[in-house]
């Protein structure tokens, strides 16, 4: 766990906020406006470019690119940001949540082994997970030299002012 990560879990506990009863009926709200703009979104999508019975790319899309911001959400969530109570619920496991689905990528898998199609089904199973996971990667490091940037750029700014320009 990166020590940002751990500082904002040992702050959250010391300071009381995090509760061991569960979630509580703004937290269920947030996670289910989340989840339904994310399904929406999903759905759109995947009406807009249907799978048919080869390769789904548009769920491809929508899980690697959900594993992507998801990466770069927690860690704003996690190490940049302040804390906010509902974020996490709202963003994380309704929006993402809603947005991707395992379910529909199973289904895909199945219904190609089953249509006479295996290499195609071994190659959208395993290419989901290794997108997946590697977009999860790509957007922990997204978010964490984006997180930066800023004093880079007002830095540059600075020198440049002052360096007769």
């Amino acid at each position: 766990m990166p020590e940002g990560t751990r500082s904002l879990a040992r702050a959250a506990t010391a300071s009381g906020s995090h509760r061991s009863s569960g979630p509580g009926a703004a937290d269920i709200a947030a996670i289910a406006v989340g989840g339904g703009a994310g399904s929406v979104v999903r759905y759109l999508i995947s009406a807009a470019f249907p799978a048919g019975h080869g390769f789904g790319w548009a769920i491809f899309a929508v899980n690697v690119s959900g594993c992507f911001l998801l990466g770069l959400l927690m860690v704003y969530l996690l190490e940049v940001w302040p804390p906010r109570r509902l974020l996490r619920p709202m963003l994380g496991i309704g929006l993402l949540g809603g947005f991707t689905t395992f379910s529909t990528y199973a289904a895909a898998v199945m219904t190609l082994l089953t249509g006479g199609s295996p290499a195609v089904a071994v190659a959208y199973a395993l290419g989901s997970i290794a997108g997946a996971v590697a977009a999860v990667w790509c957007g922990v490091r997204a978010a964490r030299t984006a997180s930066r940037l800023p004093a880079r750029i007002r830095d540059w700014r600075e020198q440049g002012e002052g360096g007769g320009q």
